[in-house]
């Protein structure tokens, strides 16, 4: 494994063990919620999941941009883009879901459901933006032709793609735990 690969997947495993915590303390105020709103009263788990295929989707699409990359394709660029519109897309859902949350006076303070979820789903969120940077970086450079396809440059890209399965995979456990568990 190259060093670049070794390094993001150890840098994953200590937020995933971070990821934990926080879905830990999430399930153990899910189970006492306290006073205040909770995720039952507050969420919309359907147009949730409909942000989420996309967020999904961008996984299949990177999945494409590194298998284009490594054929040495041209596709691997409109896969990128893709990916990040997909992503993006995602990332909007998130902060509408915020805004009208807030505008309906569930905020951080309010309950202990609230921090727990703001905290969780803002951590992941900010996931998914610096991973949008990073594929947003790798499809300038393959955009412009400067990302070659040397073994340096193949690892940085592979290395992206680690990460942004990661946010993916993360999300899975998030959704199914904040928004269809609370309707069990």
């Amino acid at each position: 494994m190259s060093k670049s690969k070794l390094a993001v997947s150890l840098f994953i495993l200590s937020e995933a063990n971070f990821f934990a915590l926080l879905i830990i303390a999430y399930l153990y105020f899910h189970a006492y919620p306290g006073e205040g709103p909770t995720a039952a009263t507050s969420l919309n788990a359907y147009r949730t999941g409909i942000f989420s295929i996309f967020l999904f989707a961008s996984s299949a699409t990177m999945m494409l941009a590194s298998r284009s990359y490594r054929a040495k394709s041209s596709a691997a660029f409109g896969w990128l883009i893709a990916t990040l519109v997909l992503g993006g897309i995602f990332l909007f859902g998130q902060v509408r879901e915020y805004m009208e949350l807030y505008a309906s006076g569930v905020t951080a303070n309010r309950s202990l459901f609230a921090t727990t979820f703001f905290t969780l789903t803002g951590f992941h969120g900010l996931h998914v933006a610096v991973g949008l940077l990073a594929i947003a970086a790798i499809t300038i450079l393959t955009g412009v032709g400067t990302l070659g396809t040397s073994a340096r440059e193949a690892d940085a890209f592979g290395s992206v793609e680690i990460y942004w399965h990661f946010v993916d995979g993360v999300w899975v456990v998030i959704f199914t735990i904040v928004y269809l568990w609370a309707f069990l």
